[in-house]
């Protein structure tokens, strides 16, 4: 579409799919626990849902990661001096957006997202407390500053953590658009 067909264009309702794909990239040593390689893949099928009424806009993306195992997770070294491998169940995920356009690119969002899963198996010993289940909540506001540029500014903390860090954050980016209103 040009920027002159977009324009006039109005959402109502859009339903999309996808696949992420993470291939096992990166310098992995089987001897460190902690890499900046991975040694196995990543998969994650996701639905998206986006509907517009009037000022209001709703996005709702639903989807779950599935891995492949590590065949030489933390192997070969003064700790274990044998082969070991890695699993890992699915992670699923959740994330809701609500948002609402003030006026032409000026808008204001609350979001909220929620992960279960992932439990890890070493050598077939499976460690519960390694169960994540968390949720974060957050909001974000895009403020133009001129035809092309804008400045956005996000917040988010944990609502709920049950494995893993609780943190705060907080985000300013500075956007830069080639496109502008048709004249």
């Amino acid at each position: 579409m040009s920027v002159r067909e977009f324009q006039p264009w109005r959402q109502k309702l859009i339903l999309g799919v996808s696949l992420k794909v993470v291939v096992p990239t990166g310098q992995y040593d089987p001897t460190k626990l902690v890499n900046n390689g991975s040694n196995r893949w990543a998969f994650k099928p996701e639905f998206g849902y986006s509907e517009r009424w009037g000022h209001w806009v709703v996005d709702g993306y639903a989807g779950v990661w599935f891995f492949t195992a590590n065949p030489e997770f933390w192997s070969r070294n003064s700790f274990f001096p044998g082969v070991r491998s890695q699993t890992q169940e699915p992670v699923g995920s959740a994330e809701l957006h609500l948002s609402y356009d003030i006026k032409q690119r000026l808008w204001a969002s609350l979001d909220g997202n929620f992960w279960f899963g992932g439990r890890t198996t070493v050598n077939g010993i499976q460690n519960v407390n390694t169960y994540q289940k968390n949720s974060r909540i957050g909001a974000t506001v895009s403020v133009p500053v001129n035809r092309h540029q804008s400045i956005k500014i996000s917040y988010n903390n944990g609502a709920y953590l049950l494995y893993g860090g609780n943190y705060q954050s907080v985000s300013i980016a500075w956007q830069y658009s080639w496109l502008g209103r048709p004249n």
